[in-house]
């Protein structure tokens, strides 16, 4: 039976956003090639700047926030199918054009940056406004397992590229990673990686676009009942378009938090590698770079693992308690862990431990702030409302990573070695404070007059 009368089994449609999310979690990947990227020419690198390193990943970010509300817009003319399908043959273009023309900063920039940042934009907001209007009755949770694979995505993409270790997976193999291992037409590793995986990329979101259907008008659950009024979990049955919702006050603080709150994220999933190497070896606990790089390496990886299992684990107990008190929690937790990730990353447990928390921090915001824009303004416009939210994840995309590079850059002239990086770690953990209280100081928003 089809899924316009309602037939089809609903879990399948979570089986493909989760196949597509994981493809475009491959952004997250990004610190595994800024080691590559900014070391020397003369070494065998590409001489990119700690800065410029940053400004690629920033400006994926930014473009992918973008496109999300044009992505948003288009889907009220085509089917989420055909949306989740074009963003994937975009976002797999990008990469392999940034593998064949990648060789320096303004054509990684174009091609990485902008190309893949769209198609990312384009397919992410599918997955979550289709499982949304097929699980009214489990938003949170379900919006969790939607964007789940795209911090799994970013585990696998980590650890292909950069390779892995037994003592990381418990089995008695350990793997080299394309980036040793894979050279296509004489192109250097980097550049190699990226074409295979926008191949792998257009594939697989072809693939999971093929069951995104959204479920027939009027759809609900069979035995659900939507929340009453004042619940700790409202029902998002009131629906605001989305010039109404810019309207509210609501929209801004969430926009705030939500800003707030993955600039922390951002900044670590794009400096970790640098930190950690830095750090370890300014402690002693790393002997060499090499020590302290496959450390950092390990970090990203347990981040990404952590960062999927936050969305899942923050979108269940949000169901529970409340997406208010949820998000509350997570930025003040978060506020404190960035407080300390300067101090803990100067052991190999306590660097890991760091990100392990950050992560799953960090994941639980792909699954809160969907679930409280429907909750807030509803489910029947998540798709389009959500996209302006996710503007505030563009905004934290640049300025997390950027503060980062600009102090690790400034350090070089002023010889402020690892010591650079307190500030920038102090301020996320201010802007994670100041989420937290805006959140908590947030209301839902009266019904409008039609």
């Amino acid at each position: 039976m089809s899924a316009e009368n309602g037939g089809m089994n609903r879990w399948i449609i979570v089986m493909g956003a989760i196949l597509i999310q994981l493809c475009l979690g491959a952004i997250y990947a990004w610190s595994a090639f800024t080691g590559a990227l900014a070391k020397p020419v003369a070494d065998g690198g590409y001489g990119f700047t700690a800065s410029q390193t940053q400004w690629i990943f920033s400006v994926g970010l930014a473009v992918f926030a973008i496109m999300t509300v044009v992505g948003g817009r288009l889907a009220a003319k085509y089917t989420p199918r055909a949306l989740a399908l074009t963003g994937g043959i975009i976002l797999g273009l990008g990469y392999i054009l940034g593998g064949l023309l990648g060789k320096t900063f303004p054509a990684q920039l174009l091609c990485i940056g902008l190309i893949g940042g769209a198609g990312i934009g384009l397919a992410y907001v599918v997955p979550i406004a289709v499982c949304v209007k097929w699980f009214p009755d489990k938003k949170g949770l379900i919006t969790g397992f939607a964007v789940a694979g795209f911090g799994f995505g970013a585990t696998i993409w980590v650890k292909l590229a950069g390779g892995f270790k037994s003592i990381l997976w418990l089995v008695p193999v350990s793997y080299d990673g394309l980036l040793k291992t894979v050279k296509l037409a004489e192109l250097p590793g980097v550049q190699s990686v990226f074409i295979v995986y926008g191949i792998v990329f257009l594939v697989l979101v072809a693939l999971g676009s093929l069951v995104m259907i959204n479920p027939p008008s009027g759809y609900s659950p069979p035995g659900w009942k939507a929340p009453v009024a004042g619940s700790p979990v409202a029902s998002g049955a009131v629906n605001f378009n989305e010039s109404q919702m810019l309207g509210t006050p609501q929209f801004y603080m969430i926009f705030l938090t939500f800003a707030g709150s993955a600039m922390a994220g951002l900044m670590v999933i794009g400096c970790i590698q640098l930190f950690g190497i830095d750090a370890l070896q300014a402690s002693g606990a790393a002997a060499d770079a090499a020590t302290a790089t496959a450390t950092a390496g390990t970090a990203m990886a347990m981040y990404a693992i952590l960062n999927g299992l936050g969305r899942i684990a923050w979108g269940a107990i949000s169901d529970r308690i409340g997406r208010k008190l949820s998000i509350v929690l997570m930025c003040a937790s978060q506020a404190v862990m960035m407080a300390a990730l300067f101090y803990l990353g100067r052991s190999n447990l306590g660097l890991t431990l760091a990100a392990c928390i950050i992560g799953f921090n960090f994941g639980g915001n792909f699954a809160l702030f969907p679930a409280v824009t429907a909750d807030f303004f509803g489910n029947a416009n998540v798709g389009r409302n959500y996209g302006y939210v996710f503007l505030s994840y563009g905004v934290a995309g640049i300025a997390g990573p950027y503060i980062a590079g600009y102090f690790k850059d400034a350090a070089k002239v002023s010889g402020a070695g690892v010591n650079a990086w307190l500030t920038p770690f102090m301020i996320a953990a201010a802007a994670c404070a100041a989420a937290a209280v805006i959140a908590a100081l947030t209301k839902s928003p009266k019904a409008v007059s039609k």
